[in-house]
């Protein structure tokens, strides 16, 4: 096994877990709606989930340990990504603020904090910022 191949499988792996950790997430309520779906298909794409490991994952997400990133940095990042994501799908009103805020907790931002976050993520996704613009603009709104 070469190298590369080392890395392939570990980043292959962490993709996984971080879908799984988000199905768990809309698994939170027992059901996950079309929204959810939705969201979780076009997530499978983007983190190149086969369809055999994207059901197989929804049918044993619990076997998936959740690792929210422990540097703040890379939380934001993933929220970032996630909210562009929301965004695109044009999921609105209710429904995208409840999945960004139980995607949020799961990231390991605290639920005291995780309605402004969300909201002032998808303010600056809407206005189009590049992530170091996100990632300063939510840090100065926690200061």
């Amino acid at each position: 096994m070469s190298f590369l191949d080392l890395f392939d499988s570990g980043f292959k792996k962490r993709n996984e877990d971080h879908f799984a950790a988000i199905v768990r997430v809309a698994m939170d309520d027992g059901i996950i709606s079309n929204d959810e779906k939705l969201f979780l298909d076009r997530l499978a794409r983007n983190l190149h989930i086969s369809d055999a490991e994207y059901e197989k994952i929804l049918m044993d997400y619990k076997s998936h340990p959740i690792n929210p990133p422990t540097s703040y940095d890379h939380r934001l990042e993933r929220l970032y990504d996630l909210s562009r994501m929301v965004y695109v799908d044009h999921i609105k009103g209710d429904h995208e603020e409840i999945l960004l805020r139980k995607i949020g907790i799961g990231l390991g931002f605290s639920p005291e904090n995780v309605k402004y976050i969300v909201d002032k993520a998808l303010t600056l996704v809407a206005m189009g910022v590049d992530l170091d613009t996100f990632i300063e603009e939510i840090r100065t709104m926690n200061q």
